[in-house]
């Protein structure tokens, strides 16, 4: 498989609240904890969680866990207020800012 050329630009960012818009967990939302740009793939807080079995060691005792599962970025949508937003991109100041295209409002 070829690397690409340029990462992808993507409208998530860590630290965004965002709701998922599509699969299993639609309507779910959580805060983005980690993104991965080459995957186009996000780990979000409390959804899609998945189970870790971990063996007993002398310390501790084996435990099952869970812990949350990357999710693609095309199914999660930032959230204003109560509901989702689309992103746009624009020019403040010399620089390149987020804005929500629902109320026209900068992001961060």
């Amino acid at each position: 498989m070829s690397k690409k050329r340029f990462a992808p630009k993507l409208k998530i960012k860590k630290g965004d609240t965002v709701v998922v818009i599509a699969g299993v967990h639609k309507g779910d939302a959580g805060e983005v904890l980690e993104v991965f740009p080459d995957k186009n793939r996000a780990i979000v807080s409390d959804v899609n969680l998945k189970k870790k079995h971990r063996k007993p060691t002398q310390d501790q005792p084996g435990e099952i866990t869970d812990i949350p599962a990357s999710i693609h970025i095309s199914n999660l949508m930032l959230m204003e207020g109560s509901t989702g937003t689309r992103i746009g991109r624009r020019v403040e100041d010399g620089k390149i800012v987020r804005y929500s295209k629902k109320s026209g409002n900068t992001i961060r």
